[in-house]
Parts: C-alpha cells; structure tokens; sequence
C-alpha cells in the first residue's frame, strides 16, 4: 500500500506523525521514531518563558496576558523549572537533521511578538523544516473581547510568516465561536495547517489540602469525536493541511481521521503507554486496513468520509443531533 501523504507542502512516507512531546527531548529517540516508521515528529515545545531569564522582564509580559490573575499564577511554573535554553533547543534541530531524513518540525509557544519573530527565525536557522505554532492562551480577562481574541491569534500568524519561509502549522483551541470563519481567516493570515486540537491541561482540585492539582492525564480515544467533527466540515472547504491530534491510541483513530479528512494525524499518548516501536504496530495495522479495503494509497480514502462527500451532509449538523435524541429510548 502507499502510506505517502504531503503536509503543508512536506512530503511524508507515512501519515503518522509523533506531536509535541518529551520523547523527542533525545535524539536517539527521534532516530528511533524514524526507524518504527513516523513520517514526520515534532519535537518538544520551547516556551518563551525558559529563555526569558530577567525576572523584570518575566514579570512584565507575564502582567499583560490572560495568567495575570492570582488562580491562574498558582498553576504557571517558575523560571527555575525550566531546563532548556534556546541554544539547546536549536542544537537539539541540528542534531536531529543530522541523523534522520523526515521532517523534523520545530514547536514554539511564545508570549511576546518579539519571541515568536526571533525564535521562529532562530529555528528555521537552525534546520527546522516546519515550525508548529503551539497558541496556548487562555482569555480570561473578561473585558477582553472576541475580536480582540482572535486578532492576537491572526497578529501572531502574520508576524511570523512574514519572519520565515518554512511552513507554518497552528495548534489551536477548540472554543473559538466560529471555528470555520476562522480558520478561513487563519489561512488567509499565512497559515499553511492547522492541527486540531490543543488540549488545555486543566487544573482540579485536592479537596483535602485545598490546593490544586495539576496533574498530566493522557488522552483517550473517546476525544477524537470534536476534531474528528471539525476536520471533517473544514476538509475540502479551506485550503490548509490538516493534522489531527488528540486520542490517538491505536490504528483505530488514525483511520478515522483519514476518513475524516486529516492529511496526517499525530499521537504521543499511545508511545508513552505502548512504547516508540509502537509506531511500527500501527502502520501495520492502518496497511491491512487498506488492504482489506481494497484501498492501495491514502489519497483513495482520506476525506471520502467528510461532509461534502457523504450522501447526507446534515448527519454533521443539527438534523443528526435531533435523531440521536429521538434514538434514545
């Protein structure tokens, strides 16, 4: 079967792509991601809060975004938690070049124009062949408005691709009101994929000790249903690469999100739970897929299964809603 797929323009041998993660921390493990059959990793995210030493400087930008709040500064670590310099972060890009031949996508989570400007330059430089822009913000200032919401996300894009000529995907939150709108205005901002969705780590509460929890939960199949949702109703309506993450545990879930419409889909859930060589099991498993399928490429499913190529579009939208009430009994 051919497992090729191209995103944003980077040609990949396989649609299983390793996300952000701390596995790619070592090269050796990148190497290792290549030899299971990744067609593409992204490597860990670099926050612009690990290089900005100064505290004057941290607490600064820190007092102009959505954590200056007291709750939400329990749950941002310090700068003393934070272990990579931008120097090692780029040395991390020229090794991985060095030793594999997929793509290796850099992942940049920054606070300040200045940082996504000169970082993203700094690792276009260094080899990246793609940069994943990681916009973990959360909008808690209430006076804050939509517009003013989705301008900084549309602001950061364009600052960026005007910076480099590397392909640039956006990982983004769900809960944007009109998520198609939007990302009709992200692609017209510069944007060449998005990757759907970024997952809020969000905090609980120990009621015991009355402080909160922030605890790392793996995600699980079941979340597939919203990007599953949303790549199938953009699929063939916007031109941007489509990747999707979020519960992907097996063969399964990468099916699905081919169906859907995804040109590649990412997990780093399933390797720490089943180990890297996991890869391996999975492109094997999407293979006798196709196989049984009567499919021999990607390009002769991905999509067959979005709404403008199914026989009855409105099982996306409220009809099919209606009918699942009705089916409860």
């Amino acid at each position: 079967m051919k497992m090729q797929t191209t995103y944003m323009g980077l040609e990949l041998d396989s649609p299983i792509v390793v996300s952000a993660c701390t596995l790619s921390e070592h090269t050796d493990n990148i190497v290792k991601m290549e030899d299971n059959g990744a067609g593409a990793v992204v490597l860990f995210s670099l926050f612009e809060e690990q290089i900005r030493k100064e505290e004057a400087l941290f607490n600064s930008v820190m007092a102009e975004t959505s954590y200056a709040f007291p709750e939400a500064m329990d749950y941002f670590p310090g700068l003393d938690d934070f272990k990579v310099s931008i120097d090692e972060y780029l040395e991390n890009i020229r090794k991985a070049k060095e030793r594999v031949k997929i793509p290796v996508i850099a992942s940049l989570n920054g606070i300040t124009n200045e940082g996504w400007i000169d970082y993203s330059k700094q690792m276009e430089q260094a080899g990246a062949d793609g940069i994943e822009v990681n916009i973990f913000f959360i909008p808690a200032d209430i006076a804050m408005s939509t517009s003013e919401v989705e301008h900084r996300y549309l602001n950061i894009i364009e600052n960026i691709k005007q910076t480099v000529k590397i392909p640039v995907a956006v990982k983004l939150n769900p809960y944007f009101s009109a998520m198609g709108n939007m990302a009709l205005r992200m692609k017209n901002a510069g944007a060449d994929a998005l990757v759907l969705f970024n997952r809020f780590y969000q905090p609980d509460f120990d009621i015991n000790e009355l402080v909160i929890k922030t605890d790392l939960h793996y995600s699980e199949s079941s979340e597939i249903r919203l990007p599953l949702l949303w790549i199938a109703l953009l699929y063939g309506k916007v031109k941007l690469s489509l990747a999707a993450t979020t519960g992907v545990q097996s063969a399964v879930e990468v099916i699905k999100y081919l169906l859907a419409g995804a040109d590649v889909v990412m997990t780093a859930s399933s390797l720490y739970k089943n180990g890297i060589p996991y890869l391996k099991t999975m492109n094997k498993e999407l293979n006798d897929w196709m196989y049984m399928m009567g499919f021999d490429s990607i390009d002769n499913f991905r999509g067959i299964m979005s709404q403008q190529n199914i026989s009855d579009p409105t099982a996306y939208e409220r009809g099919n809603y209606i009918k699942i009430l009705e089916g409860v009994k």
